[in-house]
């Protein structure tokens, strides 16, 4: 941490989420001025930082994320405070989830097709596809945009703190983790399997679905793996020090 930033809290993690923000731009995961992550920064999750309300993802920085409190409602009467459905999705989460230290909600290409079929529940296609095995809730139950009492009650679908990825019907994903670094990497890799899987049904042809014991024994084996989460992150945030670096101011 550099004198500049000596005083602000929790500046490693809104590095860290700055360019998180910053690679799901790169990737064409964004919603232009739309969509958002949060991190909890206090014990029940109730305070968390979150991105300003309908900035770019590619031009957001680690001294730009908002401290909100998703108990107090004049929060969102600050400067740049986030729009209602941020506040309504991700208070929500926040509230009634304090196992969810992260949240990314993005409206990625292919896992919102995913939440446009019939069938929501992404199955173990390949290797990446395993590591949500029985890992997913769908929300099945669209009800417009996620002001306060929509953001409610896609919260409370999170019952199951092993189930991680919410597929939210006609609408995108949310993900949730424990850090931004395991959170990112949870959300990248979902979206990968999900243009796999799409793309795997666009051939019309047969599938060959992974069977249950290989495909629970996978995602075991994947959630243990040491620190592919946190090397990830640091590789992304090594090339934005030498590309973007104000993505860290």
């Amino acid at each position: 941490m550099d004198g500049t930033h000596a005083n602000i809290e929790h500046w490693a993690e809104r590095v860290d989420l700055a360019a998180a923000f910053r690679w799901t731009a790169r990737l064409n995961m964004h919603e232009g001025v739309s969509n958002h992550f949060s991190f909890a920064i206090n014990d029940d999750g109730t305070k968390f930082l979150m991105n300003p309300n309908q900035v770019h993802f590619s031009r957001i920085k680690a001294s730009d994320m908002l401290v909100i409190d998703a108990n107090d409602p004049d929060t969102l009467k600050g400067p740049n405070a986030p729009d209602p459905t941020a506040w309504g999705l991700h208070g929500g989460l926040h509230r009634h989830c304090p196992h969810a230290r992260c949240a990314m909600h993005i409206h990625s290409i292919h896992a919102t097709v995913l939440a446009c079929l019939e069938d929501k529940i992404l199955p173990p296609l390949d290797q990446n596809a395993a590591m949500f095995y029985d890992r997913q809730v769908v929300d099945d139950s669209y009800g417009g945009l996620a002001f306060e009492e929509e953001g409610e009650r896609c919260a409370q679908l999170f019952t199951d703190p092993k189930k991680k990825v919410m597929i939210m019907g006609n609408h995108g994903i949310m993900v949730i983790g424990d850090t931004v670094a395991d959170t990112f990497n949870r959300m990248y890799f979902f979206e990968r399997a999900c243009e796999v899987y799409i793309r795997a049904l666009q051939t019309g042809r047969p599938l060959s679905i992974l069977p249950d014991d290989i495909a629970a024994k996978t995602a075991d084996e994947i959630e243990n793996y040491p620190e592919q989460d946190i090397r990830h992150l640091a590789e992304l945030k090594a090339i934005l020090d030498t590309e973007q670096p104000d993505y860290a101011t």
